[in-house]
């Protein structure tokens, strides 16, 4: 039996392919190890998003390479770097990463199990496998397709890495948005959205057999869902969003709704251009859609915002939150921002500062802008200096942090319903995992279960509670 280790980085969704090649590795009979020091192969799923993430990646890859060279010939540990780092790179990534082993892309997470028996074939007293490292001679083994299809449906093998009673539930991949910064849809693919009837099938097994209390729907662009089925309309970047077209996130919406159960269902990631007054009312009357809305604005100037090329304007932004808040009870808005995109001046920055000082959101991150290359961005004038980028971020980080502490002393005396994520620490309906704040709670409240509170303190980004009587 080979034992195999797996390293997973990036965000949600890349974790939800890392569980597609766990649930492959376990579906061929292979044992799983959390330390590489038991492998006879170890996967590092990568992250390429921003330059941070790729130097994450390459020094995971690196640190495997020094324990295969710790352990020698004799016994030696095989190294597969799956995801976004091969899918961005293709050929050129064995010279990036050159210890290991072999390189897949996101359309063959379902061939890990294969490569890795390939790649291990040597350890055995067999002969080594053709094109393999099992091959010392042999090339790395790159296998990359240049336009990913791929996504997983219901009957995908996979093996859950978040707490027992959450789950990410893939709705859709790729991206049929040009942001200027982004590099996803080049390595990602356009979008491509699982049949409703198929996520439903899913999140049914998940509630109903698993117990799984929170559900977060994850994509690249959830409030695209169902725009590239439709066959009335060609969806555009810009198509407003309607049911009556075909399959849409409100429908989708609706149909999850209806499982039984207690739970909750959270939607991440809805960009700011596909949102209708139909899924402003969906989000208001589902029951168990928590009226949590995360929605990356990324910057308020239109000048920064076109240039961006994020296909809306700064009234479309305000007027679009001012509707949410009106037609959502009780919402709770979480965002991202820029700061530092090539050519914004002092009057853009400050009038994203006013902005966020204006709108008090509950939830807010911000990025310094990073230069990616084979992006339209990275190819534009005047770029921002570190230096500059760092100071933008700190102002912006002060005065949301100040915002925070404000709004958590608000929330004194508030009695909330809370999801106990391990002994002493909930989350209420308002706060992602591992995104957003907790609050801390009695260890005596059960993990995995609903709670009653009553906040009594409060920190910058967090709540203190006690049991409601």
């Amino acid at each position: 039996m080979l034992t195999v280790g797996i390293v997973s980085l990036g965000c949600p969704k890349n974790q939800s392919d890392s569980e597609v090649l766990i649930g492959h590795i376990l579906d061929a009979g292979m044992r799983l190890t959390a330390d590489p020091r038991e492998a006879d192969a170890v996967v590092v799923n990568t992250c390429s998003f921003i330059l941070d993430a790729r130097e994450e990646s390459l020094e995971a890859v690196a640190q495997m390479a020094r324990e295969a060279k710790r352990r020698g010939r004799k016994r030696p540990l095989r190294i597969v770097v799956a995801g976004c780092m091969p899918q961005r790179y293709g050929e050129a990534v064995r010279d990036m990463m050159p210890k290991a082993d072999a390189f897949i892309g996101i359309d063959q997470l379902g061939q890990i199990a294969t490569i890795i028996e390939k790649l291990c074939a040597a350890g055995d007293g067999n002969a080594p496998a053709a094109g393999t490292r099992a091959d010392p001679d042999a090339a790395p083994l790159v296998q990359v397709s240049k336009r990913p299809r791929y996504i997983p449906d219901y009957e995908t093998p996979r093996a859950r890495l978040t707490l027992p009673h959450i789950a990410n539930v893939k709705i859709a991949e790729g991206c049929n948005h040009g942001c200027a910064f982004c590099a996803i849809p080049g390595i990602r693919g356009r979008h491509r959205s699982r049949a409703i009837a198929d996520v439903v099938a899913e999140v049914k097994t998940l509630v109903q057999v698993n117990g799984v209390k929170e559900i977060n729907l994850i994509s690249q662009d959830t409030t695209y869902y169902g725009m590239d089925t439709w066959t009335k309309t060609r969806a555009g970047k810009t198509t407003k969003v309607s049911s009556e077209q075909g399959d849409s996130l409100a429908t989708l919406l609706r149909a999850l709704n209806r499982i039984r159960g207690d739970f909750w269902i959270r939607v991440f990631y809805t960009h700011p251009a596909h949102w209708s007054n139909e899924l402003i009312s969906v989000f208001a009357k589902c029951r168990k859609v928590v009226p949590y809305v995360d929605i990356p604005l990324q910057h308020i100037s239109d000048g920064m915002l076109s240039a961006m090329r994020r296909e809306t304007d700064g009234k479309h932004i305000r007027d679009l939150i001012a509707k949410i808040r009106r037609g959502v009870p009780g919402v709770v808005i979480r965002s991202t921002f820029i700061v530092g995109f090539p050519g914004e001046t002092r009057a853009d920055f400050d009038e994203l500062t006013a902005f966020l000082e204006e709108q008090k959101f509950d939830r807010v991150g911000v990025f310094r802008y990073s230069q990616e290359e084979n992006t339209a961005a990275a190819l534009m004038e005047n770029q921002i200096p570190n230096a500059e980028k760092v100071r933008r971020y700190n102002v912006a980080m002060t005065l949301l942090q100040k915002i925070s502490r404000e709004r958590m002393r608000s929330r004194v005396g508030e009695k909330l319903r809370v999801l106990v994520d391990e002994p002493g620490v909930a989350r209420t309906a308002g706060d992602g995992y591992e995104v957003d704040g907790v609050v801390f709670v009695p260890k005596s409240l059960p993990v995995g279960e609903f709670a009653d509170v009553v906040v009594t303190g409060y920190k910058a980004y967090d709540l203190i509670a006690r049991p409601a009587e």
